[in-house]
């Protein structure tokens, strides 16, 4: 018997939902130490607020941003440059958007 694909569909969408295991933040987070002061103040007031609450789509997200160069994340963190390419999708652009608004509402 074929499995239903739009239970598998299903499925795989709660899944990008559901909170990213303990283990995982506390590794993101370790990655997240960078050489540029501005990118560890923005990704650390990031994790305060949202730690507990990170999504596996979250952690998907923030992991491709951390592949960057200090110089690109720091564009892209801040708005100076929009995530294009592989990086222009939903898990990318969702970590943007939270750490973005931690910045515009500090200002």
């Amino acid at each position: 018997m074929q499995p239903d694909p739009f239970a598998l569909a299903s499925r795989a969408a709660d899944a990008q939902h559901a909170l990213a295991p303990e283990a995982w933040a506390r590794r993101l987070r370790w990655r997240s130490r960078r050489g540029l002061l501005e990118n560890d103040l923005l990704l650390e007031h990031f994790f305060r607020q949202w730690q507990d609450q990170m999504t596996v789509a979250d952690h998907n997200g923030l992991a491709r941003l951390l592949e960057l160069s200090d110089n690109d994340l720091l564009d892209l963190l801040v708005g100076r440059e929009a995530p294009q390419g592989d990086l222009d999708c939903p898990e990318v652009n969702a970590v943007l958007e939270k750490i973005r608004a931690r910045e515009t509402a500090a200002r």
